[in-house]
């Protein structure tokens, strides 16, 4: 019994490590094959917008779930780095459709190598797992992410 206690601690030591690790990967600046350095925000600006051509930014700011300020504040630095460019809304005279440049293309593109090598990694690992030991891991993970984004720091008096 206190084995198995020891085993389910060490394993929450270990999906906090695993956290940890991703924290610290996705806070690296990154290339993706360009020529500029591009942030974890930055890059996740511009997948969406390859997700999404010609959006303008309310509707980017939606998908997102942040402000329009906040997505107008990056869209500055992108426009800087020439991986995002702006073009008025035919229809809409005062708003701005998003696109990539070339460069933006070539980041979000590597970009999405990058998911895939993370993929792999995952597929990789689970190569041998039966389909009801992956129900059960998705399940898991599932659950702990609720939890976790759930948990309240003000239990601790």
């Amino acid at each position: 019994m206190e084995k198995m206690k020891n085993n389910k601690h060490d394993i929450a030591n270990e999906s906090l490590d695993l956290a940890l690790a991703l924290m610290e990967l996705d806070k690296k600046t990154r290339y993706y094959g360009t020529d500029v350095p591009i942030f974890h925000s930055e890059i996740h600006v511009i997948k969406a917008i390859a997700e999404h051509s010609y959006i303008h930014v309310g509707g980017l700011a939606d998908i997102l779930g942040v402000t329009k300020g906040a997505v107008s504040e990056i869209l500055k630095k992108l426009e800087r780095k020439a991986l995002v460019k702006k073009e008025v809304d035919e229809l809409n005279l005062s708003r701005y459709l998003l696109s990539l440049t070339e460069k933006g293309q070539k980041a979000h593109k590597n970009h999405m190598i990058y998911h895939d090598i993370i993929n792999n990694m995952v597929d990789t690992e689970l190569q041998n797992a039966t389909e009801a030991e992956i129900q059960f891991l998705s399940n898991f993970l599932l659950a702990l992410i609720s939890k976790v984004q759930n948990f309240d720091e003000n239990i601790i008096q």
